[in-house]
């Protein structure tokens, strides 16, 4: 065979080999490569319905695998599995209300790390190079005034936090309350918020309060106040939120705390109580207690909040439970408007969890479960 010939069959068969080929896609330098979602996340935000059974007497939870105690069992509206109350981490206290999912179907949302950047504008924390003379000012006039003895020791006086010196620290204890907002779905606030659809402002009076409500004095408002305009500096109370499979999001003192120091205010939505009388909220804080039940008052911190939607109760049915109360939450009268705010009942260490009563004044709270 003559060399030309060969060669022809030789581009003939390279030719056919590439017709049965599969087409060859040059990338595009200006297309990224497409990336796919893991299933798990795409079964996570997958629609469901809920189906009724018509037998649940087989039901067992997937944690311990017993059917016993079926009053508290929770199934999930999405997978159709059983879950005691007590075997699920955090502890439900109470029935949801509505639709529920275990903690799989739920999805556990990552948790984020916040930049310096990123802490500063999620605080909308204020750069005020005179802001700490003007409060440091007010401390020593507060030291320098003379006062009677007997009164000093009618009434204890609340004292105001100290933030930690170190600035990375503070940092690092406001990253904790970031991520624990960002993952609870909330914004940070530390003021009481009036919506639209709730209840006004005009309602929190504290002279609509059932035989009244102390008035906090003027030494203790100045004390409110050097602490609000501390934390508007980014000079936070030296706490850290954690993580805690038990107890869920919990608080620990990142310093060592004085009896009577100021923590936090209690914030939120500010709404009528008798709109969320079938609400499975467990974190509703009493405002204003009305001589009539219809003006009564709770802070809901659903949406908004700060580090006291993150401090734990006590089971206050147990002598142990009671020995872990070290905080209490206090309602006062601020400018004629009712605030409550958490306060240390005793010195409390570093690394101490924060726990306080949540029946403090109405004994209607479950707390039997409480670890």
């Amino acid at each position: 065979m003559a060399p030309a010939t060969i060669m022809a069959g030789a581009r003939r068969l390279v030719s056919s080999r590439r017709r049965t080929e599969a087409p060859r896609r040059r990338p595009s330098p200006s297309t990224p490569p497409k990336k796919l979602r893991p299933m798990s996340e795409i079964m996570a935000r997958a629609k469901y319905a809920v189906v009724e059974r018509a037998d649940y007497s087989d039901i067992i939870c997937e944690q311990c695998g017993s059917g016993e105690r079926p009053g508290e069992l929770l199934l999930c509206d999405k997978c159709d599995k059983g879950f005691h109350m007590r075997c699920l981490r955090p502890i439900v206290v109470r029935i949801p209300i509505g639709s529920w999912l275990c903690p799989k179907c739920s999805g556990h949302r990552r948790v984020r790390t916040f930049s310096q950047k990123r802490i500063i504008d999620f605080f909308k924390i204020q750069k005020s190079g005179d802001g700490k003379k003007k409060c440091n000012l007010n401390q020593d006039t507060r030291k320098r005034r003379r006062r009677p003895l007997v009164l000093l020791k009618k009434r204890r006086r609340l004292l105001p936090f100290i933030p930690s010196e170190d600035p990375n620290q503070r940092l690092k204890q406001m990253g904790t309350l970031a991520s624990a907002l960002t993952a609870m779905q909330m914004e940070f606030s530390d003021d009481l918020t009036y919506s639209s659809d709730m209840a006004p402002r005009s309602a929190n009076q504290a002279k609509f309060e059932n035989g009244g409500m102390q008035v906090l004095s003027r030494e203790d408002m100045e004390t409110l106040e050097l602490c609000r305009s501390m934390s508007r500096r980014g000079e936070c109370p030296p706490f850290i939120v954690v993580f805690d499979s038990c107890e869920g999001y919990t608080v620990e003192a990142d310093a060592q705390i004085k009896d009577m120091t100021f923590i936090a205010e209690y914030t939120g939505d500010v709404d009528y109580i008798k709109n969320h009388e079938n609400d499975d909220c467990d974190s509703m804080m009493t405002l204003l207690l009305a001589t009539n039940p219809s003006e009564s008052l709770v802070i809901c911190p659903d949406k908004r909040g700060n580090i006291a939607r993150f401090i734990n109760g006590i089971n206050n049915h147990t002598p142990e439970g009671k020995k872990k109360q070290n905080c209490k939450c206090v309602r006062y009268s601020v400018n004629g408007e009712c605030r409550v705010l958490l306060v240390a009942t005793r010195d409390i260490a570093k690394g101490e969890r924060l726990y306080y009563d949540y029946n403090g004044y109405e004994h209607e709270y479950p707390t039997h479960h409480f670890v």
